[in-house]
């Protein structure tokens, strides 16, 4: 695709072979690679990327502490491509600010319809963006989509680009039960191969930065069995 620009990072060379061709088959010409932490984090402070392809097992750092160093730079989505597997990777990935996970070995394609995912959210969040004139407020903490900038308790709060979409989306769609798996459709885009967990830590993290009781949440509420719903706050509620 014209204008998109990615960053595959693996030790495995068979790998990233294997991604640049299946990503050229797919329109995506504009690929570089690193092999490593140090060349990575000099490639982001040169360039601009739409979208960051991240290995976890590195020669010199590991993925997640990478990610951390990512960050610092930039919110670009990073998509971990590891063979761990397990939960706790999986959870470590998303916390540390990662927008999505895939296991080895992985369907090629899989790894394109996540791309295309991001990328597919991201135009029409930006879209909705230009025509917003107005910010949501809710007396506790204000978002405005316009700027990307979240309020809570008259603090400035900073948050990954995910999740200020997911916040504006329970901010336009108020006392709404959703599923988790409706959550990943309508705010990651996609509903064939979605991580329900990816869900979940985002919204834990949206939970810790509105300042919310992560034991008794009152503003992104989890109903068992069934979903989330988002119910706007209170000031005073949120003070007793």
């Amino acid at each position: 695709m014209e204008g998109v620009k990615i960053l595959t990072v693996d030790d495995e060379i068979g790998i990233l072979k294997l991604l640049d061709i299946t990503l050229r088959k797919e329109n995506f010409t504009n690929i570089d690679s690193a092999s490593n932490g140090k060349d990575t984090l000099q490639l982001i402070k040169d360039n601009h990327y739409d979208i960051i392809l991240l290995d976890i097992m590195l020669p010199d750092i590991s993925g997640f502490e990478l990610c951390t160093a990512i960050r610092n730079h930039t919110n670009t989505p990073i998509i971990f491509v590891s063979a761990r597997s397990t939960d706790f990777d999986k959870l470590t990935g998303l916390g540390l600010g990662g927008d999505d996970y895939i296991t080895k070995p992985f369907n090629p394609l899989e790894v394109v319809a996540r791309i295309k995912a991001i990328l597919r959210r991201q135009k029409m969040y930006e879209n909705t963006q230009q025509q917003l004139e107005a910010k949501f407020d809710f007396g506790y903490f204000t978002l405005n989509p316009e700027t990307a900038t979240l309020i809570v308790n008259k603090l400035p709060v900073e948050c990954t680009a995910k999740e200020l979409e997911l916040l504006q989306f329970f901010c336009k769609n108020p006392n709404r039960i959703f599923t988790t798996s409706q959550l990943y459709e309508l705010v990651w885009g996609n509903d064939v191969y979605g991580e329900e967990k990816t869900v979940t830590i985002h919204i834990s993290k949206l939970r810790k930065k509105l300042g919310d009781d992560t034991r008794k949440p009152r503003i992104i509420v989890n109903l068992r069995g069934i979903g989330y719903k988002f119910i706007p706050p209170k000031e005073e509620s949120l003070c007793e």
